[in-house]
């Protein structure tokens, strides 16, 4: 059964009652099908207002449903051969980042994304889908390869963050996440990057920096998440909701600063509502992004990245109190 959110309670209980008049129907001879229909369409003009209308803080939850499809879910539907690859070839094997090579529509590819558990056991398995530096290093091996063999490279962004733990900075978590930085932004080959959830910090951007980037509907990207910026601005992490209404967090905000490329329609209620139908409509969008960037020559696909993160967002200049 799919977990319901705290903003979906009013639609739960119309749907429970709808449920009881046609149970009670079946063992009755009382006809009841003309207030079924009246509570049927109540129901369908409930759920428009609801999904039309959601906050920040609706969508980050959405975003973090924990039965939300994972890098996994969507490799399996989107990809064909899949290949997953280990190790960063200088420590060990970070369950935390999936990786390896697959066919898209027939044409070779490298897949990177952030993979977070179903349950407790996969999730301590995985990190809660937070990498350590070896995910990042095996990321940047796989994507070194498939600059070399000319693979384009589409990463699936899901993590609340870089694992900030002792042992990760002990084996170097800034330098391996400033390292793919560098790297990605000099390969010759598509990137295509996809928020998929949570895009948190530099662990989103460490497999982040990509030609095109999109969103689905309902997932979240920034520098920080909303309880951590209302730790620092408030010292209450509890004002998480009134931060993530300031912060411009949502692909809607985000498409606006021209942070993002496109937005990802969502099936209604969030993507865990039907894995296959959502994996569709980013397929939809791969494949256009592909079609666009394996026209671009390899100096000009380093080009247009570079042009994209240039003209990301507004400023004012301090010097001159301008807008650029």
């Amino acid at each position: 059964m799919v977990n319901e959110l705290e903003f979906e309670k009013p639609v739960v209980e119309l749907r429970k009652k709808i449920a009881e008049l046609k149970e009670f129907t079946k063992n009755s001879e009382v006809d009841l099908s003309s207030e079924i229909e009246k509570l049927e369409a109540r129901l369908t003009k409930l759920e428009s207002e609801i999904y039309k209308n959601l906050t920040p803080w609706d969508r980050v939850q959405i975003a973090r449903h924990p039965k939300r499809p994972t890098t996994l879910d969507y490799i399996e539907r989107l990809f064909t051969d899949f290949l997953e690859m280990h190790g960063d070839r200088l420590y060990g094997d970070d369950e935390a980042i999936v990786s390896g090579i697959a066919k898209f529509h027939g044409v070779p590819v490298t897949v990177i994304g952030h993979q977070r558990g179903k349950d407790t056991k996969e999730n301590i398995r995985r990190n809660f889908g937070m990498p350590h530096p070896e995910g990042y290093r095996k990321a940047l091996r796989l994507m070194k390869q498939a600059n070399k063999f000319g693979r384009p490279i589409i990463c699936f962004l899901d993590t609340k963050g870089a694992y900030p733990g002792k042992a990760a900075e002990e084996r170097g978590q800034s330098e391996a996440i400033a390292r793919n930085l560098l790297e990605m932004a000099g390969f010759k080959v598509p990137i295509i990057c996809v928020v998929i959830g949570e895009g948190a910090s530099g662990g989103a951007l460490a497999i982040g920096v990509g030609n095109h980037i999109h969103m689905l509907e309902n997932s979240w990207y920034s520098v920080i998440s909303p309880e951590g910026a209302a730790a620092l601005l408030w010292k209450d992490s509890g004002l998480a909701k009134q931060a993530a209404d300031t912060m411009k967090i949502t692909a809607p905000d985000l498409k606006k600063m021209n942070i993002i490329d496109e937005i990802i329609p969502e099936v209604k209620g969030g993507a865990h509502r039907d894995v296959t139908l959502q994996a569709e409509e980013i397929e939809l969008q791969i494949k256009k992004s592909l079609s666009e960037l394996t026209k671009l020559s390899s100096d000009e696909l380093v080009s247009h990245r570079y042009e994209k993160y240039k003209n990301m967002g507004e400023f004012t200049s301090l010097q001159e109190n301008v807008k650029v």
